[in-house]
């Protein structure tokens, strides 16, 4: 949809209607600069956004309503009436409307996505307490977006400026972790990192660190053997293809040392071991990216913020930050595009490729 000259188009789901997500919304649109980078379609309904706009009232968020998307206004943020019902609104209480509605948005939003209304799309959090249902069977949007999609692969990434921290496994339960960490697993979530660094980063040879499982990466076996059996194999493999793939670390001494600074990416192998790092380090500016799609997501690094819902005082700048990077990654695929359309540049990347064995 979008080209090199033109304004893109980026889809925004309100995440749970009880939380953070519509307060972050209008403080980061509030500011009519936003409009010179893109054109932003909220998927929501006027009632819902009124209603937030009474509270968050220091911000002037002046919007258009609209039920087609061949209708949107580029000079002004736009509202894509997804409901007309009246919903209750009860910031900082897991309802299931808030749930409901919530997945309302982004169903509609990520159709818009594959239908090519939309060039990117941006999500405020959900809660999994009431949108894990029959009818959305999904730990999060990661899983989501990989089956609207058709990705064979999908990896979570963490990111703030150089420090980005992928995921081997996202959402899943620490006595599930170990058995769930296999050769098959590895090779393909870091074939996944690999191509976006590339892809998406303009990272031509990237460097990528991968952490143990166990305490101190296992001590050689005295503290599990899955670095042993499972994680040094692959990286040993990966090594031998061409790949700039090292490790296995130890989390803490990796994150406490700054090694992370000397690595284009890092790979955790569970949820905590890598967010609880990257999060005291961004402090939340933080974007997270699910890479492996062919279209760009990006969202906050945060929760639905129950706590302080409806409080006027959530900071939108993980979210703020989130849709920028949306246009820069949209960009960044363009070039990259552009470049291997290029016969001396696709020449050069077909030659490296030869030179790879595959993993």
């Amino acid at each position: 949809m979008q080209t090199n000259n033109e304004k893109p188009v980026i889809g925004i789901t309100i995440g749970d209607l009880n939380g953070i997500g519509m307060e972050v919304i209008i403080k980061t649109f509030s500011d009519n600069r936003m409009l010179d980078l893109c054109t932003p379609v909220i998927f929501a309904s006027n009632k819902v956004v009124n209603y937030y706009r009474r509270i968050v009232t220091e911000h002037a968020f002046n919007f258009s309503s609209t039920k087609d998307m061949t209708k949107l206004n580029p000079k002004q943020v736009n509202i894509f009436n997804c409901w007309e019902d009246e919903v209750p609104l009860q910031p900082g209480v897991l309802t299931e409307s808030g749930g409901k509605y919530a997945l309302r948005s982004l169903m509609v939003a990520a159709q818009c996505l594959k239908d090519g209304q939309l060039d990117g799309i941006v999500t405020a959090p959900i809660h999994k307490g009431n949108t894990n249902t029959p009818d959305f069977p999904y730990t999060g949007h990661t899983p989501f977006f990989k089956e609207k999609f058709g990705a064979k692969d999908v990896v979570m990434l963490l990111y703030k400026d150089n420090l980005r921290v992928a995921l081997a496994t996202e959402h899943m339960p620490i006595s599930k972790v170990a058995s769930a960490i296999t050769k098959e697993l590895l090779q393909s979530k870091l074939a996944v990192l690999k191509e976006t660094l590339i892809k998406d980063f303009g990272i031509d040879k990237p460097r990528i660190a991968v952490l143990g499982l166990n305490p101190h990466a296992g001590d050689e076996g005295q503290i599990g053997n899955e670095e042993q059996t499972v994680i040094r194999p692959v990286i040993d493999q990966l090594k031998q293809n061409g790949n700039l793939v090292f490790g296995p670390y130890s989390a803490d001494s990796f994150f406490a040392h700054a090694s992370y600074t000397e690595f284009d990416a890092v790979l955790a192998m569970y949820h905590d071991q890598g967010l609880v790092g990257f999060k005291s380090i961004a402090q939340g500016e933080g974007v997270n990216y699910t890479a492996g799609l062919p279209v760009i997501r990006t969202s906050p690094d945060h929760g639905t913020a129950f706590n302080i819902a409806g409080k006027n005082i959530a900071e939108p700048e993980s979210f703020r930050e989130a849709v920028f990077q949306c246009i820069s990654l949209l960009n960044q695929r363009y070039e990259y595009a552009s470049a291997t359309a290029n016969p001396l540049r696709r020449g050069r990347i077909e030659k490296e490729k030869e030179e790879e064995t595959p993993a």
